[in-house]
């Protein structure tokens, strides 16, 4: 745009000033970055959030994947104690224990592994099938009345027999045999559910603790099962019962190993 500027004084350095104004502004116009188009938000929006989501929904498969696999070998690995409970592998040297391992191997022996229920579980099913007691009916019912009975019969075992091998210095775990062949190691298993090592870790003494155990379990279970009862008849069925499940037990434990390979458990 041309500025016609007349002859004053005034009127040339208005003109001038208009002429440096305009220039001024041409060239700050020139400086201005050209504009980017710019993305629409809520497109950016919403491909953020899938991509979040499409992450999330992996990782969550990823982990959900990772404990299917630990769960499984955890089943599977037998050596873990989750079914055979605290032992002495055949590698490691039998040391004495203290009061404090004497309580933890308690709970792990009683009430934290599944080994402390199944025997609870099958024996309550073998009475089941008995109907004994006849009076407890058959069913849910029945059954939870005689799983019930087994639970506190076997906790008052194992209190009474964790007590008695802390008084005696007695060894309560079972110790693999170090020992080559199905026969001996068979021996030993069946063995070693009668006998027990004493303070010394070396010298062996008859299962005092873990019978008397059994048998004081049976005679307080009485306390609950209707009539007729008879405690001494009862004390001495949990004898039996511990010496016929203590051997299958042991046998189990002696040959976690071996049934970890075949299962192919081991990492």
């Amino acid at each position: 745009m041309a500025v016609q500027c007349g002859r004053g004084r005034g009127t040339r350095t208005f003109c001038l000033a208009v002429c440096l104004l305009t220039i001024c502004g041409s060239l700050r116009a020139q400086d201005q970055p050209n504009p980017q188009p710019q993305p629409q938000a809520g497109n950016s929006t919403q491909n953020q959030e899938q991509k979040k989501s499409q992450d999330i929904a992996a990782e969550t498969a990823e982990a959900a994947e990772k404990l299917g696999k630990e769960t499984l070998f955890k089943v599977r690995d037998w050596e873990s104690g989750w079914l055979t409970g605290p032992y002495v592998g055949k590698n490691r040297d039998l040391v004495a224990v203290t009061g404090q391992q004497r309580r933890q191997i308690y709970l792990e022996q009683t009430l934290t592994t599944p080994s402390a229920y199944f025997k609870r579980m099958s024996v309550a099913g073998v009475d089941q099938l008995r109907e004994s007691p006849p009076q407890w009916g058959e069913g849910w019912g029945g059954y939870g009345e005689r799983f019930a009975s087994r639970e506190g019969q076997f906790i008052a075992a194992n209190s009474l027999a964790a007590m008695g091998d802390a008084a005696l210095g007695y060894e309560p775990r079972y110790d693999q045999c170090r020992c080559v062949g199905f026969w001996h190691r068979t021996r030993h298993a069946i063995v070693r559910n009668f006998l027990t090592y004493n303070g010394s870790e070396r010298e062996r003494r008859p299962q005092w603790a873990l019978y008397g155990g059994a048998f004081g379990g049976g005679v307080i279970a009485t306390a609950w099962k209707p009539h007729p009862r008879n405690a001494l008849v009862n004390g001495g069925l949990g004898m039996l019962g511990q010496a016929g499940y203590g051997a299958l037990l042991n046998f189990f434990t002696e040959f976690a190993g071996d049934i970890n390979r075949k299962l192919g458990a081991r990492r």
